[in-house]
């Protein structure tokens, strides 16, 4: 007789789906390190087994789908590294979000649930053979007759980093194009019979498309969603299509994968409005309150912790991220999957996102109370903007902030691919567009006028580059104005103030994406006399907002009897 089997041994004898599932109830118990987004996708499938007990919910899950899916990749061999040529083993994680993917279906006809997956995963984590082999399955296994599939990207050396390991496991995997009769061609796999082909495809691939499959890798580097769009508007004939997002981290908090995320992130935490049974999405990072240098917290970050990506090279990275402050917000990004800013940028933008931002405040909320204005006036293609600050106590009697944005852009400067976060902005209602090429000011008197109305505007600065004749209106009709212009000596120390709010959690907003967009943008470069002064990197990377900001902390830190006159010497 022999022995009993060891640990490992019925770990193995386990089914893809009973595995899967142990995934996930060891992530919502805490027995295995998971970040926030980990855990509400486990506890979503967890949810949702229970409610498809019930008649009138219209979802079941189906095992033996599941199975099918995970037992074809597993026949798949590696194809790059220290395993090349054996055959893939799946590790939990995957296993768990292969058997959701695919196991998901709808009780009245059986076809998929998920249409759409968003996987954001940190570097060496095996994300690109991951997606290979779930092309592959969609290509011959999926029982989609005419199958396309594609890897889409930006560059070319990108849509192959899913391209290559689908073609050579095509190519390796013993019988596996003789059975399904599968040419492996230089640019293309096609099965001629069916009329079935994944290729790679780079930037806009237009119309004409009618994908089964759409891979789309590293979508933090997409400017715009045009590739995106062209997958999901080109599945309108296919009966169970998959578009699968599969990223690490980036820094364009502007860009449709930073907003695709957004979404990602409202739909697994149930926010109403944002409901939606049709997309799957699982994001591997540290919480916000995880001390990034603390290494134990790297693990949650990292699923294939240990197996594909090791210990000692996440330690390296680790060890020269402390060491270089230059490393840190790549490393960060990469390793961790913390959307940074730029390398060099000012602000701390994980503070802003977490310890700043409070979605319950309401301009109306402060109807009536004192604070402070500011404008920044655009040249013919940028945004004009316009921010509030309204100082209040806490209930520990602590000063705080609160800010608020808004906005304004002439139509045309909406128009156009590279501008599409301009046009979602404004259909969103954060950005105002005004008729015609160029900003029409009166909107912007109007809102002035408006506000007035409301609150007890104290000071309300410019610059006098753009905003001279509109400041002599307003002057007219007792607005006021104080001349604030563009200087080291008038953003040097109102600039530090507003970063040591930011990382106090003493200033705050309402999720504001254009303001978000915008202090991510800053950059600074400490001259001799360790001044700072706001910068941007590229022209398209705005930052009106935040010197509006800038300049309202300056005026809200002056002594209550300075008019203003005296901005520098009062620092």
């Amino acid at each position: 007789m022999r022995a009993s089997a060891t640990g490992k041994e019925k770990q193995q004898q386990q089914s893809h789906v009973t595995r899967g599932m142990g995934y996930a109830l060891g992530v919502v118990s805490g027995k295995i390190p998971a970040c926030k987004w980990v855990k509400l996708a486990c506890q979503r499938h967890l949810t949702d087994l229970r409610k498809s007990e019930k008649a009138k919910y219209p979802f079941r899950f189906d095992g033996a789908k599941a199975e099918r899916v995970c037992n074809f990749i597993e026949l798949m061999p590696h194809t790059k590294g220290k395993w090349t040529g054996t055959l893939i083993k799946l590790e939990p994680w995957q296993e768990f979000i292969l058997t959701v993917l695919f196991g998901w279906v709808h009780k009245s006809d059986g076809m998929r649930r998920f249409r759409e997956m968003y996987l954001e995963v940190p570097r060496k984590n095996g994300k690109s053979i991951f997606a290979a082999a779930i092309g592959l399955y969609m290509l011959v296994a999926d029982g989609e007759k005419g199958a396309e599939v594609y890897s889409g990207a930006t560059t070319e050396k990108q849509a192959w980093e899913v391209f290559r390991p689908a073609r050579l496991m095509a190519k390796k995997a013993e019988g596996f194009a003789e059975h399904y009769g599968l040419s492996v061609n230089a640019s293309n796999l096609s099965i001629i019979d069916a009329a079935s082909k994944f290729e790679p495809i780079v930037g806009d691939p237009g119309d004409g498309a009618s994908p089964h499959c759409w891979i789309t890798d590293e979508f933090h580097e997409h400017k715009t969603p045009v590739q995106y769009d062209a997958g999901i508007t080109g599945m309108g004939a296919r009966t169970q299509p998959l578009m699968l997002i599969i990223t690490t981290s980036g820094s364009n908090l502007a860009g449709p994968c930073y907003d695709k995320r957004g979404q990602i992130c409202k739909i697994l935490e149930s926010i109403p409005g944002f409901e939606n049974d049709e997309i799957f999405g699982i994001i591997y990072t540290i919480d916000d309150e995880d001390d990034w240098a603390d290494f134990k917290n790297w693990k949650k970050a990292n699923p294939n912790y240990g197996v594909s990506v090791f210990e000692d090279y996440l330690r390296a990275r680790h060890k020269e991220a402390m060491q270089r402050a230059s490393r840190q917000n790549i490393t960060r990004c990469k390793h961790l999957n913390q959307w940074m800013n730029a390398d060099t940028a000012f602000f701390d933008m994980l503070a802003w996102r977490t310890k700043c931002l409070d979605v319950n405040i309401r301009l109306e909320q402060f109807v009536g109370k004192r604070c402070f204005l500011s404008l920044d006036l655009s040249s013919k293609h940028d945004p004009a903007a316009m921010t509030q600050l309204f100082p209040y106590e806490n209930d520990k009697g602590e000063t705080h902030y609160a800010a608020f944005g808004r906005y304004y852009l002439h139509e045309e400067a909406a128009e156009g691919e590279q501008n599409t976060h301009y046009a979602g902005w404004a259909k969103e209602g954060w950005i105002t567009l005004t008729p015609g090429n160029i900003i029409d000011y009166e909107y912007i008197k109007d809102d002035m006028r408006d506000l007035k109305s409301q609150f007890q505007i104290e000071r309300i600065t410019y610059d006098p580059f753009q905003a001279t004749q509109l400041s002599t209106e307003m002057l007219a009709e007792g607005f006021p104005m104080v001349e604030y212009g563009a200087t080291v000596e008038h953003f040097s120390q109102p600039m530090k103030e507003l970063d040591a709010l930011i990382i106090a959690g003493r200033i705050h907003h309402n999720g504001d994406p254009v303001l978000m967009w915008m202090m991510s943008n800053v950059i600074a470069h400490h001259d001799k006399k360790d001044n700072v002064f706001p910068n941007k990197e590229r022209p398209e990377n705005k930052i009106d907002g935040a010197i509006t900001l800038i300049a309202n902390v300056a005026m809200a830190f002056l002594p209550e009897d300075n008019s203003g006159e005296q901005v520098v010497e009062a620092w």
